[in-house]
């Protein structure tokens, strides 16, 4: 492990006129780093780190990304480029002077995610909140949930077949392993069918295409298993797992493998007209009703009915803003759940023929700012 090392803000150069004498003051990032204290994240994620080898990066500086790659919503790899070219980007991560080169790998923010985990992200996040002050601290939440997608195509069967065909050959180049029959120009002559398989008059060949590609993909991955040393099938047990996975599932299979790369996204359907199905995984949103201030965030390894999710939720919020809103507004997904622990839980329904206007001009204004989450 590497050990930690802090940013020193008082540290100038000569050489060098200071950053923050070049940008607004008024920059909305500017103010938002002087408002932030940089020293509770050292504190607390400063025991992640050894105490021997290479200093890592600053933990300033990796917060500060982590923070702008949600506000702006990029990639690591567009996050760091950006950085280079963007002046306040690097103000608002520690720096002094203006820096020409990358702050880091994008894998480096990989590794800091996995080094801080869920913990710390809510620490972030609880941060942020602060902020806020009083403005957070409401009697009423808005709740809801939405699909947080992932970065692949639709998945279909030919698709799947043909990765794991790609794959396998590449793994027994690497290891050197000498294949009967590597069915290269076989797969491409096949994925054409496979293309337009939604045509009535192509709907027989494609089957018979998508046949075959499961037939290669099964005979390579048993043939590379039955040359290959224990140790060796050791090494990629894990993906051989995934592989068979995939080529034992059915249609009307549960549970089903939907990525190689992110086996763990599921299928979900939220009643969209524009897209019917939706893969990635469940995250549910919390905030203020009024402020509109964002006081969860929380994602679900499984698509769970939206009512069951309310009280982790809870305990979530609980645990940021030390305290539980009164009232929890949402959508007709949750009914059923009228009251969770000491929170009431209102959903949308058909107003009784003796409700007062006052209470119905409540609801009114209740669902109404729920819909703008």
């Amino acid at each position: 492990m590497s050990k930690a090392k802090t940013a020193n803000p008082n540290q100038q150069s000569f050489l060098h006129q200071n950053l923050l004498d070049q940008l607004n003051p008024k920059h909305p990032l500017l103010l938002l780093a002087r408002q932030i204290d940089w020293s509770y994240f050292d504190a607390e994620f400063a025991p992640l780190y050894s105490h021997l080898g290479k200093p890592s990066k600053p933990i300033r500086l990796m917060v500060g990304l982590s923070i702008l790659k949600h506000l702006k919503d990029l990639s690591d790899e567009v996050l760091i480029q950006r950085w280079i070219q963007n002046p306040y980007y690097q103000s608002f991560t520690g720096e002094i002077e203006f820096q020409w080169q990358l702050p880091c790998d994008p894998s480096d923010l990989t590794y800091f995610r996995k080094r801080i985990g869920n913990e710390g992200f809510e620490k972030v996040l609880a941060a942020s909140i602060a902020l806020h002050q009083e403005k957070a601290i409401e009697d009423e939440m808005c709740i809801d949930t939405t699909v947080q997608e992932k970065n692949i195509t639709f998945p279909t069967d030919a698709k799947q077949y043909r990765k794991i065909h790609g794959q396998l050959l590449k793994m027994a180049r690497a290891e050197g392993i000498v294949l009967s029959r590597s069915h290269e120009k076989e797969v491409k002559i096949l994925k054409l069918p496979t293309r337009f398989a939604t045509h009535p008059r192509n709907r027989k060949k494609a089957r018979k295409a998508v046949k075959r590609l499961k037939t290669i993909s099964g005979r390579l991955l048993r043939e590379i298993q039955r040359k290959m040393t224990a140790e060796q099938q050791k090494f990629y047990a894990e993906k051989f797992a995934l592989y068979q996975r995939m080529l034992n599932q059915k249609r009307a299979d549960k549970n089903k493998l939907y990525s190689l790369h992110e086996p763990h996204i599921y299928c979900m359907s939220k009643g969209k007209a524009q897209q019917r199905y939706e893969f990635g995984t469940k995250a549910s949103i919390t905030t203020t009703r009024d402020a509109g201030i964002v006081i969860d965030a929380l994602a679900f390894e499984k698509n769970v009915f939206d009512g069951h999710t309310v009280p982790e939720v809870l305990a979530q919020v609980k645990r940021l803003i030390n305290r539980v809103p009164k009232v929890g507004i949402t959508d007709r997904g949750y009914r059923g759940k009228s009251k969770v622990n000491d929170t009431q839980i209102v959903t949308p329904k058909p107003a009784r023929k003796n409700t007062s206007g006052e209470a119905m001009a409540l609801a009114r204004k209740r669902f109404r700012r729920r819909a703008g989450i």
